[in-house]
């Protein structure tokens, strides 16, 4: 705040201002924090922390007690292989004879690589939770906002035409990969899909389409 400095008259006619010392009124800019704070509190977003829900298998502590894996389809299966480079190889299927192995695709994570792929082996499904999300958003489905997530995992669960994704690494992929594939499940909504090793068919299947000689001691 401004403050009115005081003349006085001296001897001669002239005035001369009174000396004060250095004074700084620092209640305005109190007033002026508080409301700063207040409108800071009441305008920010305050944003939740982003996690990836990863599920995983349940460590069996007894081997008697090891199941037999479901079956898969083969007409639904999908490998897919990260690979240097940030390429993407996949083939439908199973290997059926190693001798005559499925020729490998290679991709990337463009928009029109293996999000394509995987949305058009997908478009059953991804049109269920779509409409699914406009009828929420429209308001043709009315329902708890706790509960539009456990829906579209219903959805999920109940497909039976979607693709079974297995997702393998070579040993020259980065880790970097691994989020990016598991953000391409999450875009496009695919229900099924599942890590596994990758086996020595299908290194060798990738050492070929690289053109890189394998190592003299190969797994048999």
């Amino acid at each position: 705040m401004a403050e009115i400095i005081q003349e006085e008259q001296v001897k001669g006619g002239k005035k001369k201002a009174k000396k004060h010392a250095p004074h700084i009124d620092m209640t305005p800019m109190v007033d002026l924090m508080c409301l700063l704070i207040t409108f800071f509190m009441l305008t920010t977003a305050f944003s939740k922390p982003k996690i990836m829900e990863i599920i995983l298998p349940e460590k069996i502590k007894d081997k008697k007690d090891k199941q037999e894996p479901p079956k898969i389809a083969k007409s639904r299966t999908i490998n897919i292989i990260l690979g240097p480079d940030n390429k993407v190889y996949y083939y439908a299927g199973l290997v059926d004879d190693p001798k005559n192995p499925p020729i490998l695709q290679v991709t990337d994570f463009s928009p029109n690589g293996i999000r394509k792929l995987l949305l058009e082996r997908n478009t059953a499904l991804f049109r269920k939770i779509k409409q699914f999300n406009d009828d929420i958003t429209s308001g043709k489905v009315t329902m708890p906002h706790d509960s539009i997530q456990p829906a579209i995992r219903k959805l999920k669960n109940d497909d039976d035409t979607g693709p079974i994704v297995l997702i393998k690494a070579y040993k020259a992929a980065n880790y970097g990969n691994f989020v990016d594939i598991l953000d391409e499940m999450s875009i496009i909504g695919i229900a099924h899909y599942i890590f596994v090793d990758i086996n020595w068919i299908e290194e060798k299947m990738i050492e070929t389409t690289l053109g890189i000689t394998p190592a003299s001691s190969q797994k048999k």
